[in-house]
């Protein structure tokens, strides 16, 4: 099967070494033609992945439109907010498989991206705890691949599922999708107290109530099943997000809460952290629902309002008292209007 991944950052590389051990033809497209020559040429992607060697079938190309045209699946792995001026100018409908996690400037999540300008294409969202950094080391690393076509779904399955890379199936793709989004701001929020000294208690609590936060967004936002949030997709990545070194979203917070000024960090990072900019559009839907989503609000508050941390977490842990649980909040699955 031909593949052609869009995006040479660190998973859209990783993930082309993927397809190729698996048997694929993998083209992946640079944006930048010195990348494009470096993987070419030498094989590697020291900007992304060091000195990680990639394998020589795999060919990288400028072209954007000749790597889709050549591809029978179009693999999306650029950040969200670059998506839109990259899909407009495909004009094939593809089966899409997505790697990209967020929300855009207009509210959507990719799948409602994809929609609005490729109607007739299949997609499918892959997801879950799944670095690049380890994957391209082939270390043991499971994720979940959502799709409403199941038949498809189960055919890319096979396709991508290796002997360190195993593959779970799911029809949810917004409540997967969500998960992807709503983790990665709370992550800023995590790397925050590992800025301030790694306070283990908050940091347990703030991952609890994020992901519950997570739940209730995705009760009103149209996700399919509340186990969902507490598979691969959800929980598992919002483990790794929050915990890992090699997480970008874990590290801008981690540096505000030493003192940074968040244009600063994101100056000096050669990755994009997408809960940056998720934050804000991820509260506008909140808002519309009226679904409170304190830690994300602090978070918003802290990266784009010059909150005193101190001051963010006494008014979290001055809210007023209420069971932990309220399962009126969880009980509208599948039935809200969806994103």
């Amino acid at each position: 099967m031909r593949f052609g991944v869009i995006g040479a950052g660190s998973w859209g590389t990783a993930f082309s070494k993927l397809l190729i051990e698996n048997g694929h033809e993998v083209v992946i497209w640079a944006r930048r033609k010195d990348l494009a020559n470096e993987i070419n040429t030498y094989h590697t992607n020291r900007k992304y992945l060091g000195n990680a060697q990639l394998p020589e079938l795999l060919r990288a190309s400028t072209d954007l439109i000749e790597t889709v045209a050549r591809s029978d699946i179009v693999v999306l792995a650029v950040p969200v907010k670059y998506l839109e001026p990259v899909l407009e100018r495909i004009k094939i409908p593809k089966i899409v498989l997505n790697l990209s996690k967020g929300i855009d400037r207009k509210n959507r999540t990719v799948s409602r991206i994809v929609q609005s300008l490729l109607p007739n294409a299949e997609y499918l969202v892959l997801s879950g705890p799944s670095h690049a950094e380890e994957v391209i080391r082939r270390l043991p690393t499971s994720v979940v691949l959502a799709g409403k076509n199941e038949k498809l779904c189960r055919e890319i399955q096979k396709r991508v599922n290796s002997e360190y890379f195993r593959v779970y199936t799911s029809t949810d793709v917004l409540g997967v999708e969500i998960c992807g989004s709503v983790k990665n701001v709370i992550a800023i929020g995590a790397g925050i107290l590992d800025g301030l000294g790694g306070w283990d208690n908050a940091k347990a609590a703030l991952m609890t109530r994020g992901l519950y936060e997570m739940v209730k967004f995705g009760t009103a936002y149209g996700a399919q099943n509340p186990l969902t949030f507490m598979g691969l997709a959800g929980i598992g990545d919002l483990l790794v997000t929050c915990m890992s070194q090699h997480s970008r979203n874990r590290y801008v917070g981690e540096m505000i809460g030493k003192g940074k000024k968040l244009q600063d960090i994101l100056q000096n990072m050669s990755m994009v952290a997408e809960g940056v900019y998720t934050v804000k559009p991820l509260l506008e839907l909140a808002s519309e629902k009226k679904i409170e989503m304190p830690v994300c609000q602090q978070v918003k508050e802290i990266l784009y309002e010059g909150k005193n941390i101190q001051n963010a977490m006494k008014d979290l842990m001055n809210r007023s008292l209420k069971p932990e649980i309220r399962l009126k909040e969880l009980m509208n699955f599948d039935q809200g209007p969806q994103l």
